[in-house]
């Protein structure tokens, strides 16, 4: 018999609410983006723009215009000096945001003339639909695409270090594990892989199923765990040390688009997903059973933010609704 103190319990599960909605682009909204620090909302959108919103009101603060086609993905540079934007217009862009953080006062501001592009990054030979910061250097980024690669890049020359021909159809999703050391990818190929970021080397094949495809591949923040979105409406928690597929969350309607996914960690522990039938679900990171389903979008979400430090929420959603929300817990 032990004699040690119960677990601890985690806290009681207090719902969201709808705080705020607002349309910052003509266009489907393909991802929003919470900044590190918690300041910015960046989102991005099919009429080739980025929006920096207030993650309070989402007041339009600065919209980053230079790509000719789409946007599908966005990444910040963990000191949220810097956000990468990937497009269909088969290139990736760093804009510089320290100008816009260094408004003294709580509400960053911005010149909205200000051409913030620091970096084109050119290379890859079709649609981007993928990018993600090392977290432990602004200086790389990884990133994916319709050409079937995954491409490693130095941020300060523009370069791209390596090139991996890692799938047989389009990556849908690169992201770093923690410590910058490893990279997994997912693709319409069905297979997860993870990558050496410094040789780009195949160092594990986590899954290779050929269907359903794998539409979102991303490691935990504890960096133990890989969260896995597939085209047959599930998303699966696997130990890739082990390839072990330790949870299955369901309910929610995925089997179109690639629907980018988020771990909430500021008031227990959650796994946060956009859905096709225009929801947002919560799930129980343990228990696997939804916690709430929120309503109000009119169109797919495919793409939802946990706020670094707040209970907050946003989603945006596709084209026949082409809006950002915000959901709030209350208390």
């Amino acid at each position: 018999m032990s004699s040690g103190a119960p677990p601890p319990q985690p806290p009681p599960y207090r719902p969201y609410r709808q705080a705020r909605a607002a349309t910052p682009h003509a266009r489907a909204i393909s991802c929003v983006r919470f900044s590190p620090c918690g300041r910015l909302l960046a989102t991005a959108s099919l009429d080739g723009t980025v929006a920096l919103l207030s993650p309070s009101s989402l007041a339009a603060i600065a919209t980053l215009r230079g790509h000719t086609h789409g946007v599908s993905d966005l990444s910040w540079s963990t000191d949220s000096f810097y956000l990468c934007s990937a497009s269909d217009d088969r290139t990736l862009r760093i804009w510089d945001i320290r100008s816009v953080l260094s408004v003294s006062g709580p509400k960053p501001a911005a010149d909205p003339a200000l051409d913030r592009c620091i970096r084109v990054l050119k290379g890859h030979t079709n649609f981007v639909f993928t990018a993600n910061f090392n977290p432990q250097t602004s200086s790389q980024v990884a990133s994916g695409g319709f050409d079937c690669t995954v491409r490693i890049w130095d941020v300060k020359t523009g370069r791209c270090t390596r090139a991996i021909d890692a799938h047989s159809d389009p990556v849908t999703s690169v992201h770093f594990i923690r410590d910058g050391s490893i990279i997994v990818s997912g693709s319409h190929d069905g297979s997860c892989k993870i990558w050496d970021a410094g040789t780009g080397a195949c160092l594990k094949t986590v899954i290779d199923d050929k269907k359903p495809s794998v539409s979102c591949s991303m490691f935990s923040p504890n960096g133990k765990f890989i969260l896995l979105a597939t085209l047959d409406d599930s998303l699966k928690l696997c130990n890739y040390a082990t390839g072990k597929f330790l949870k299955v969350y369901s309910g929610h309607a995925n089997k179109v688009y690639c629907i980018q996914s988020a771990f909430s960690v500021t008031n227990g522990k959650y796994i946060v997903s956009g859905s096709e039938d225009n929801c947002v679900y919560i799930w129980d990171l343990q228990g696997k059973n939804i916690l709430q389903k929120m309503e109000g979008h009119t169109d797919a979400v495919i793409s939802v933010s946990c706020h670094p430090t707040e209970n907050k929420i946003a989603s945006g959603s596709l084209d026949n609704d082409k809006t950002v929300r915000l959901w709030v817990q209350d208390g």
